[in-house]
C-alpha cells in the first residue's frame, strides 16, 4: 500500500467509543452501544461434552465462558448485547436470566454473598436472544443481528480465545505444583 491509501493502523476502545486511525483519512470515532455475539455453533472441537452442553457454558474458574464476554462488553460501556443461539443452546439463555427461585433458596439459606452473585448476572446487561434457525457459518449467524443492530455499528465478540491476564490469575492461589512467573 502506498501513503495515500487508506488502511486501519489500530483500533483502540475508551468507553465506548472506537477509535479507527488511518494513513489518509484524520481519526473518526465510531460509536459502539450494541454487541453481538454467536453462539449457536456445534461446539465440535469439545465434544463428547458438547453434545449436551453448549462450549459457551464450559466454565473457566467460576464462570461460565460467555459470561466473561458479556463481562468485558459491559467493562467497555457496551450494555445492550444480543446473543444469536441456536438448537440445545437454552443454558444460555437461562444463565443470564432472573433466577427468583434460587434467589429465594439462597436468601433463606443466609448465602447473601451468593445471592447477589447469582442476582449480578441477571443484571450484568440488556441481554437479548435470537435463534439461527440453521446453522450456516457466521456470516449466516451474523445476519440475525439486523433486526436488532440495525444500520449502526456494533461490536461482534467472539469467545473462542482465553488470554492469560495477571489481574485474573492473581485472584486465585496456584494449584498445587503450579509455578507462576
Amino acid at each position: 500500500m502506498n501513503e495515500t491509501s487508506s488502511r486501519v493502523r489500530s483500533n483502540c476502545v475508551s468507553d465506548n467509543r472506537i477509535k479507527i486511525e488511518t494513513t489518509a483519512i484524520s481519526c473518526t470515532s465510531i460509536e459502539v452501544d450494541k454487541a453481538v455475539i454467536p453462539a449457536a455453533g456445534f461446539g465440535t472441537r469439545f465434544l463428547p461434552v458438547t453434545k449436551t452442553q453448549p462450549k459457551e457454558m464450559m466454565p473457566v474458574l467460576d464462570k461460565p465462558t460467555i459470561q466473561y464476554v458479556v463481562e468485558e462488553a459491559v467493562q467497555a460501556g457496551i450494555h445492550d448485547i444480543l446473543i444469536i443461539t441456536g438448537r440445545g443452546k437454552q443454558a444460555i439463555e437461562r444463565h443470564f436470566d432472573k433466577s427468583y427461585e434460587l434467589e429465594e433458596e439462597l436468601e433463606s439459606a443466609e448465602k447473601y454473598d451468593r445471592r447477589d452473585r447469582v442476582r449480578e448476572i441477571a443484571e450484568l446487561a440488556g441481554i437479548h436472544h435470537v435463534r439461527q434457525k440453521v446453522r450456516d457459518g457466521l456470516g449466516d449467524a451474523v445476519r440475525y443481528a439486523g433486526n436488532h443492530v440495525g444500520d449502526n455499528a456494533f461490536a461482534l465478540l467472539l469467545g473462542d480465545t482465553v488470554i492469560q491476564s495477571s489481574l485474573l490469575f492473581n485472584r486465585y492461589p496456584a494449584p498445587l505444583g503450579v509455578n507462576r512467573c
